[in-house]
């Protein structure tokens, strides 16, 4: 990886290790409730609701979808709500997300500037 990952690799450790807080937190509210945590399906079924419902707001941000409310905070609220889904499916299923984020992100960069490098030449 290049040097300029580190300060978003720091990022998204900030951000995962506040996403294990959250989750902690519902993880107490969960065997108070239902006396047992979420399964990695129900999490993953929570995560893709929420996804789908972000594609509900891109389409009311372009005004072909009404929603009440704000659309421009409830999208910010459901991209963020998303990002947490991630680390918390991700710890659930031991993935170093920042790792892997890194990892990929020079990957595919990596092989779009070959392309660009190319078609330039």
């Amino acid at each position: 990886m290049t040097d300029d990952t580190g300060p978003a690799d720091d990022g998204l450790a900030d951000a995962r290790s506040r996403a294990r807080e959250v989750r902690a937190l519902y993880e107490q509210l969960e065997g108070r409730l239902l006396g047992r945590t979420w399964t990695l399906p129900e999490l993953a079924l929570g995560f893709t609701h929420d996804a789908a419902y972000v594609g509900r707001l891109v389409l009311a941000a372009e005004r072909t979808w009404d929603i009440d409310g704000d659309t421009d905070a409830e999208l910010r609220h459901k991209l963020a709500e998303c990002l947490w889904w991630l680390f918390v499916l991700a710890d659930r299923l031991d993935v170093d997300l920042p790792e892997a984020y890194g990892a990929t992100m020079e990957r595919i960069g990596g092989g779009l500037r070959r392309a660009v490098a190319e078609g330039a030449g």
